[in-house]
């Protein structure tokens, strides 16, 4: 009796068994629910069409050779006030500074527009050294300028704005040494009067001497803007 107890109790686990594995073994999976990502890739390149204006400043860099400090160090006063950097120069792609640094130029001359910023800061370095005849340089300059918006530059890039005419009887300060004074004299040649000063300012010129003023120099152009 016993031993037909035990046959029927594994006939009925076999049974269920049977029942149990012809039943798929996704009918016991967890649902997974819908996916929120998008089935396309967002349009990273309009992610910035809500920045005004008002909150964007135009930087103009040597595309090789640019002064690390008197890029990064302003740039970085800036943003932490709240306003937004575009990065142009003679050609687009990643800028190279004396001290290794890299600044993404995804703009080019040709594209800006005055109208679409507040201000323009020029960088200084022994790559703009080379570039302060250059004629597209000084017509940004002048656009700026001639717009009434704050045109800034440090190191040896106020002589480039002396060159583009944009400084006469203005106040304004430079780059120089013990050695070498003769960007004193391309400001003086072109009717600036010059001071030594780390930062200048005189109504929409805002000029600086060097690194070494980089910091206050950013200051100076926050000040300005947000005065």
């Amino acid at each position: 009796m016993e031993k037909k107890v035990v046959y029927l109790v594994i006939l009925i686990l076999l049974t269920v068994g049977l029942v149990f594995w012809s039943v798929p073994l996704t009918f016991f999976a967890s649902k997974k629910a819908p996916s929120t990502l998008p089935t396309t890739t967002p349009d990273t390149d309009n992610k910035l069409t809500n920045i005004t204006m008002e909150q964007k400043i135009l930087m103009v860099v040597a595309f090789e050779n640019f002064s690390d400090e008197e890029y990064f160090i302003p740039k970085e006063v800036l943003e932490k006030a709240g306003f937004f950097i575009d990065t142009t120069s003679t050609q687009k792609g990643m800028a190279k500074g004396t001290d290794g640094g890299e600044a993404v130029v995804h703009i080019g001359l040709e594209e800006v527009e005055s109208e679409n910023y507040q201000a323009i800061i020029f960088c200084g370095g022994s790559g703009m050294a080379e570039e302060l005849d250059n004629p597209d340089f000084h017509k940004l300059a002048k656009d700026f300028y001639q717009s009434g918006k704050p045109v800034a530059a440090i190191c040896v890039a106020p002589a480039l704005l002396a060159k583009a005419g944009i400084l006469k009887d203005k106040k304004a300060t430079v780059w120089s040494s013990t050695l070498d004074k003769s960007l004193i004299k391309v400001l003086e040649n072109n009717g600036a009067r010059y001071e030594e000063s780390p930062v200048v300012v005189d109504k929409t010129i805002i000029t600086a001497n060097g690194p070494a003023a980089a910091e206050e120099f950013g200051k100076a152009i926050v000040n300005f803007l947000t005065k």
